[in-house]
């Protein structure tokens, strides 16, 4: 990152949604000059919000974004909150879900703010994403390693605009780019899916992450970790897509 590169703080998200976390908090990062500015949610990884996922946050405002990721495990912590998260996510509603609106109406309730909002997630992360595609809350997803919602077909029907990034090394996303693609382009939703040969999961990541001791199963299960050409390739992409419907 630059040294003028603009700088990840901690915040706290109003909680005027039903059925948000206590005392939501998150991190946020607004671009450098003069607004006003699109925004963009960012959903972060099963491993919280860490220095990978601060990174993250501060590329997309150095790209010209309000940038704001909402804890999801502000009750607690992933020990706590991991698998009630992972539960809202399967079923397509709860706490967590109600997390990143809280997020999504800080951004767009600010002077600084235009009416334009996207959503990017990571792993869990992109899971939400691909389900926060649905509707009409959002202009644009990207959706990075995610899962699928159940019944892809008819969650997705009045979508956004999806651009998607999957690494071919990640045994538990086998062939999804190419099933999203297809579904994607059937029921005519404007995307841009992908697949990296040589990428596994969490490939944007610049660090791995987890636990020591696990990393190697990560990456012979996942392909886990860091995939730099396969990285800035997707980022590219990412940002040509979001300029095309943020700005």
């Amino acid at each position: 990152m630059t040294a003028s590169a603009p700088v990840v703080v901690e915040v706290d998200i109003p909680s005027d949604v039903v059925g948000t976390s206590a005392g939501l908090a998150g991190v946020m990062a607004i671009p450098e000059g003069e607004g006003p500015w699109p925004g963009v949610i960012l959903v972060h990884e099963a491993f919280d919000i860490n220095d990978n996922m601060r990174r993250q946050v501060q590329r997309m405002a150095e790209a010209g974004y309000l940038a704001v990721m909402p804890n999801l495990f502000t009750e607690g912590g992933a020990r706590k909150c991991l698998m009630a998260t992972f539960r809202a996510l399967s079923a397509g509603r709860g706490r967590a879900f109600q997390d990143i609106e809280a997020a999504r109406r800080m951004v767009l309730a600010r002077p600084d703010s235009t009416d334009k909002v996207g959503v990017i997630g990571f792993c869990m992360g992109g899971g939400f994403a691909l389900a926060l595609a649905s509707g009409s809350r959002y202009d644009v997803s990207s959706v990075n390693y995610g899962r699928f919602p159940k019944d892809a077909d008819a969650v997705l029907a009045d979508a956004c605009p999806v651009v998607a990034s999957y690494g071919a090394r990640d045994r538990s996303l086998k062939n999804a780019a190419a099933k999203l693609d297809a579904i994607l382009t059937r029921i005519q939703v404007a995307h841009d899916v992908k697949e990296y040969p040589t990428a596994g999961h969490s490939f944007l990541n610049e660090e791995e992450e987890g636990a020591v001791a696990l990393r190697p199963v990560m990456r012979m299960i996942l392909g886990a970790g860091p995939d730099p050409e396969a990285a800035a390739d997707a980022w590219q992409r990412i940002e040509a897509f979001f300029g095309e419907y943020l700005h």
